[in-house]
C-alpha cells in the first residue's frame, strides 16, 4: 500500500470534558456506539477523486456513497473506477463493489435502507437503468438493477431528504406532487411498493422567500416523531418558522414549536438557514445544524443545538454551540458526542466574529461535542475545510466521513474517510 500523504497536523486543544449525565428517557433503540471514535482514520477506504460526497448509509457490510463524483480509487490507488452519483464497497476492507454499478442520470443527495437487500436513492435525477424513475428509486444491492414493483415518483421537483424506520418511507423537497397525489414537498410512501400514504398528509405553508420546500427530515428512532426543517412558516395551518414535528401516528403537526429559528440571520437569496437534523440514540432529543451568511447577526445561525422531544410549545435550545462565523452543514448524534460537519474554523465560540472569540477552541471542518452540556469534546482531527462535510455516518464501530476535500486527520483520504472507535 502507498503511504499516506502527510501534511501539517493542527495545534491541539485541552478541555476539561464533562462527562454525560444518565439520560432518563427509556432507551428505544440501541446506540450506533458507545465512546468517542479514534482521531486516526483507518487506511483501508476508498478515494473519491471528484465533486462531493452527499450521503453515506452502510447496510450489513456494504457501504453506499452518494454525491456529485464521477470517479473513484480503491484505497491504495492501484486501480480507478468510474461511478457517477453512486457506488458502494465493502465495509472493513474498502473493496469497490463491481456488481453494483447502477446508473443515475443526476445527483443522489439522500439514501435509506429499503427491504430484501436494497437500497432506496433520492436526489435531482429523472432516469435510473435507463428506466423514469424521477426523483427517488430503489435499487437492489447485489446486481445494482432498479427494483421492480416500487413505482413511486416525484411528479416535479426534486427530493432532498429521505428517512425511514423500516416500512414507512419518507420524502422531503420541492415537489408538489408524488405518483399523481398532490404533497407540497412532504409525503409518506411504502418502503416497499412506494405507494403513496393516503393518511399523511401535513401541510406545509407561507414559505418565507423562495419556493416552498422541506430542507431536511428526521425520524425518532420508535419512528413516532419526524422533524422537518424548510422554507415554511406554517404547518396545518399552526405557526411553525423553518422547522415543526411531525406525529407521525396522527400524521400532523404535533404541539411543539419553537422560534428560535425566526431572526434573519442568512442573506436574502438564501431560502433557509437549516441544515441536518439528527436524533439521540434512545430519541429523548434531537439535533439541528445551520449555516447562514456572511455577517454576524443574532439567532441560531452558523450554530448547532440540541432540543429536547416532547409536546411543548415554545421551547428553547436546552444548548447552543456556535461556530463564530462559519457553516454547519452535518450532525450525527450517538451516546456520547455530537458529530458535526462543516467548515467551521473554532467551536465553543459564542462571541466570535468571524475570529475566535474567548474561550473558542480550534476545530478545522469536524468537531464534536458534549451531548449533556454542548461543549467541545477533546478530539479533534482536523480536515481541509474547503466546502465543508455534508455527510456523517455513525456505525457499530466508528464514523464515517464524506465532504469534498483531500485532507483528512493529516492524511491523504479523497473526500472519504473512516474514525474506528478504539
Amino acid at each position: 500500500m502507498k503511504p499516506a500523504r502527510s501534511f501539517v497536523a493542527l495545534t491541539m486543544s485541552s478541555l476539561l470534558v464533562l462527562p454525560p449525565a444518565v439520560v432518563t428517557a427509556a432507551p428505544a433503540t440501541a446506540a450506533p456506539h458507545v465512546g468517542v471514535v479514534d482521531e486516526r482514520p483507518v487506511q483501508w477506504t476508498p478515494h473519491v477523486l471528484d465533486g462531493t460526497i452527499k450521503d453515506i448509509l452502510r447496510i450489513g457490510d456494504t457501504v453506499v456513497v452518494a454525491g456529485t463524483f464521477t470517479r473513484v480509487a480503491e484505497s491504495d490507488e492501484s486501480r480507478t473506477h468510474d461511478r457517477t452519483h453512486l457506488f458502494a464497497f465493502r465495509h472493513g476492507s474498502g473493496e469497490v463493489l463491481t456488481g453494483f454499478r447502477p446508473s443515475v442520470d443526476g445527483t443522489v443527495t439522500s439514501l435509506a435502507e429499503g427491504p430484501d437487500g436494497s437500497v432506496i436513492v433520492g436526489g435531482d435525477f429523472e432516469r435510473v437503468n435507463g428506466e423514469t424513475r424521477r426523483g427517488v428509486a430503489r435499487i437492489d444491492l447485489a446486481t445494482g438493477r432498479t427494483v421492480r414493483g416500487f413505482d413511486a415518483t416525484l411528479d416535479d421537483g426534486n427530493l432532498y431528504r429521505l428517512a425511514s424506520d423500516g416500512s414507512d418511507l419518507y420524502l422531503g423537497g420541492n415537489f408538489t406532487a408524488v405518483s399523481g397525489e398532490s404533497r407540497a414537498g412532504l409525503a409518506r410512501v411504502d418502503t416497499a411498493t412506494g405507494k403513496v400514504d393516503p393518511d399523511f398528509t401535513p401541510t406545509i405553508s407561507d414559505q418565507r422567500r423562495g419556493g416552498l420546500r422541506v430542507q431536511e427530515l428526521a425520524l425518532s428512532p420508535d419512528g413516532r416523531r419526524l422533524v422537518i426543517n424548510g422554507t415554511f412558516t406554517k404547518v396545518d395551518g399552526e405557526d411553525r418558522y423553518q422547522i415543526a414535528m411531525i406525529d407521525t401516528e396522527a400524521g400532523r403537526v404535533s404541539p411543539w414549536s419553537t422560534s428560535a429559528y425566526e431572526e434573519p440571520c442568512d442573506y436574502p437569496t438564501m431560502y433557509t438557514y437549516l441544515r441536518q437534523m439528527d436524533f439521540s440514540p434512545d430519541g429523548s432529543y434531537f439535533g439541528v445544524v445551520t449555516v447562514g451568511g456572511p455577517e454576524i447577526k443574532p439567532g441560531l445561525c452558523k450554530s448547532a443545538a440540541r432540543f429536547e422531544n416532547d409536546d411543548a410549545p415554545d421551547s428553547e435550545p436546552t444548548w447552543v454551540n456556535k461556530t463564530g462565523g462559519d457553516s454547519l452543514y452535518s450532525i450525527e448524534i450517538t451516546s456520547d458526542a455530537v458529530y458535526i460537519g462543516g467548515h467551521q474554523r473554532w467551536m465553543d465560540n459564542e462571541k466570535g466574529a468571524s475570529n475566535p472569540g474567548p474561550g473558542s477552541v480550534e476545530r478545522e471542518g469536524i468537531g464534536a461535542v458534549n451531548p449533556t452540556t454542548g461543549r467541545a469534546l477533546d478530539w479533534n482531527p482536523g480536515r481541509s475545510r474547503g466546502h465543508g462535510v455534508e455527510a456523517l455516518h455513525a456505525t457499530s464501530d466508528g464514523l464515517y466521513v464524506g465532504s469534498d476535500t483531500d485532507r483528512l486527520a493529516g492524511e491523504y483520504h479523497a473526500r472519504l474517510g473512516m474514525f474506528p472507535l478504539p
